[in-house]
């Protein structure tokens, strides 16, 4: 038996997106209190993370991560309560998502061949590290302005 994974994205506007590796990179920060040591944990470069860090911080009225620049006194970055606000909703979400998941698709994934997967495949990688050969593709999009326009 194996259980189905759900890869999360959410859309708040055009453009305007969190997905499971830019949560993964606030996490690190977060961690590490340095955008260059987070993008090294989770195998990225530097100019990786700062693509995807800008790309966050330019989505949202409020800055999601601030930066000090380095030098010899050291920079540093620092996931701000709005950042924290966001990693903690999504998480939340991803695992209400989860369970959702794991009873609806029960039945089916109860029939899923774990370690089969057609020739050429590769497996899915995972930020820990751990490889899933058999998952449900399941993605969410919550677009807030779609509920403004229907009412």
């Amino acid at each position: 038996m194996t259980n189905p994974t759900i890869r999360l994205r959410v859309d708040f506007a055009r453009l305007c997106c969190v997905g499971p590796g830019k949560i993964a990179l606030l996490e690190a920060i977060h961690r590490t209190g340095s955008l260059s040591q987070a993008a090294r944990d989770l195998g990225m470069s530097y100019r990786r993370g700062w693509q995807l860090l800008a790309s966050l911080n330019d989505s949202f009225d409020d800055p999601i991560v601030v930066t000090a620049t380095g030098g010899r006194g050291g920079g540093g970055a620092r996931v701000t309560s709005f950042g924290r606000k966001l990693i903690g909703r999504y998480r939340a979400f991803e695992d209400d998502a989860q369970l959702r998941a794991a009873r609806t698709f029960k039945e089916i994934a109860d029939r899923a061949r774990a370690g089969k997967r057609p020739a050429g495949a590769a497996g899915v990688a995972r930020l820990s590290g751990r490889m899933r050969t058999a998952r449900v593709k399941v993605r969410l999009r919550a677009v807030l302005n779609s509920a403004k326009q229907r009412t």
